[in-house]
């Protein structure tokens, strides 16, 4: 191998070891021994297939096939290490794959790369679903890069300089949706990414994979008959996006937070940082706009992937914060009575997610676009200086970028400030796990959902 094949080899895996950096910065709890217990995250030693974990029970199959999953795999492996493992690794697979499609939409060097990264890892939307305990929503997040990458790679297998095999691409979008099919929601994640970015030819196929990926859950609500019943709707006002100080709901959207629960919120966005890490955030994701929206030489599939992810962005900021105004709930309200399965809409933050792979192809794009502007005052100007790699300028551009970016969001390291760490159960576990193991019903008092 040549000394620029092994640089190039090198550089393939420096993002892949930033994003591991990153990831245990935030995680780092979690490598520890013990059971992640946070709100909607409850991880166990063993689980069991049981009519709940099928779906079959009287409640939505929300978490369906994530819990059979578990019961599958924990006779073998514990539970709470394959909930960390899933965690760690989907937040590692996010961070890299917004780099590798920030390298293959844009063409841009190592640093744009870098910044695609720290932004997809490192903002508001993974602290706040990391603190509702959302473990499987963000398996799901992490499909959104590789989503979009496979959709680019079929749309350019078909393209006359055929880039790469169709068979291949498939294949990646396939292993996309099955990932983020985990949960009914991030199957709905990534179909949408999926759907909107293939093309019309492909479209036909993708649905194929997109309905066999979400097979499991579709299956359960049909035997079930939970997708036939109407959700609450006094559920759409408690789940809907959150205003955070000095942002509005807008804003808050905008700049990646705004969950509904006000306690599953890093102390940071209960101030007015908030603000601050909002404007300089949306400061970087609007220095490269210019740059994801104009075509690059020869590449019309990539621009239409770049546009597509760019306009689902401004949707997904937009439609959540009318949802929350007061005719806006009343549209969902209705939607939840009148609808079937349109409870899963509710919770309308979470689907900010989709708007992370534009924001972190802007913010590379913003990066090469500030490196070249540097290298221009130094060096004689290329004659397509816009899409130039910023030469030595780009690195240190992608420092500063970074630190705009983590410095206001300093509590997501640590597991959050600390609060999202393993928990070890007391001997009482144990005993009483042992009394239940036998045939019979078991009865929990007082009733309701635990």
């Amino acid at each position: 191998m040549g000394e620029s094949g092994r640089s190039t080899r090198w550089a393939g895996l420096i993002p892949a070891g930033y994003s591991a950096v990153l990831t245990t910065l935030i995680t780092g709890p979690l490598l520890g021994s013990g059971y992640l217990l946070l709100r909607d995250a409850v991880s166990t030693p063993r689980s069991y297939l049981t009519d709940s974990a099928l779906g079959l029970g009287d409640a939505a199959p929300r978490a369906v096939p994530q819990d059979a999953l578990l019961a599958a795999l924990s006779p073998i492996v514990d539970g709470g290490l394959l909930v960390k493992a899933i965690l760690i690794v989907a937040l590692w697979a996010a961070g890299y794959g917004a780099a590798v499609l920030a390298r293959e939409l844009l063409a841009v060097s190592l640093g744009p790369q870098l910044v695609a990264t720290t932004l997809t890892l490192w903002n508001p939307f993974v602290a706040e679903r990391l603190l509702q305990g959302h473990w499987s929503l963000l398996a799901g997040y992490a499909a959104l890069p590789w989503t979009a990458l496979a959709a680019y790679r079929l749309r350019s297998a078909i393209s006359p300089g055929r880039r790469y095999s169709a068979v291949a691409a498939w294949g990646a979008l396939a292993g996309c949706l099955a990932a983020a099919g985990l949960t009914p929601t991030g199957s709905l994640l990534a179909g949408c990414v999926a759907l909107l970015t293939v093309g019309r030819r492909n479209l036909p196929g993708t649905l194929v994979l997109l309905v066999a990926a979400s097979a499991p859950w579709l299956a359960a609500t049909a035997l079930s008959g939970a997708g036939a019943e109407p959700s609450d709707s006094t559920g759409v006002a408690a789940f809907a996006a959150r205003a955070e100080p000095g942002l509005g709901t807008l804003g808050s959207l905008a700049g990646l937070g705004g969950i509904w629960n006000a306690d599953a919120v890093p102390d940071s966005r209960t101030t007015p940082i908030a603000l601050v890490a909002t404007i300089l955030l949306l400061a970087v994701v609007a220095s490269g706009i210019r740059s994801v929206l104009t075509a690059v030489p020869e590449d019309r599939a990539g621009l239409h992937v770049r546009r597509t992810l760019f306009a689902l962005a401004v949707a997904v900021v937009v439609v959540p914060a009318l949802a929350s105004t007061g005719w806006g709930m009343e549209v969902m309200r209705w939607l939840v009575v009148e609808i079937p399965g349109a409870g899963l809409l509710r919770d309308t933050q979470k689907y900010v997610a989709l708007a992370v792979p534009a924001f972190a192809l802007c913010a590379a794009a913003g990066c090469r676009a500030l490196a070249a502007r540097i290298a221009a005052r130094t060096t004689k100007p290329t004659e397509n200086q816009e899409f130039s790699g910023g030469g030595s300028a780009a690195i240190p551009v992608a420092v500063l970028f970074a630190v705009l970016l983590v410095a206001p969001l300093l509590d997501l390291a640590f597991g959050v400030g600390g609060s999202v760490r393993p928990v070890h159960y007391p001997l009482g576990w144990q005993r009483v796990a042992e009394k239940i193991d036998a045939p019979g019903d078991v009865a929990v008092l007082p009733g309701g959902m635990f």
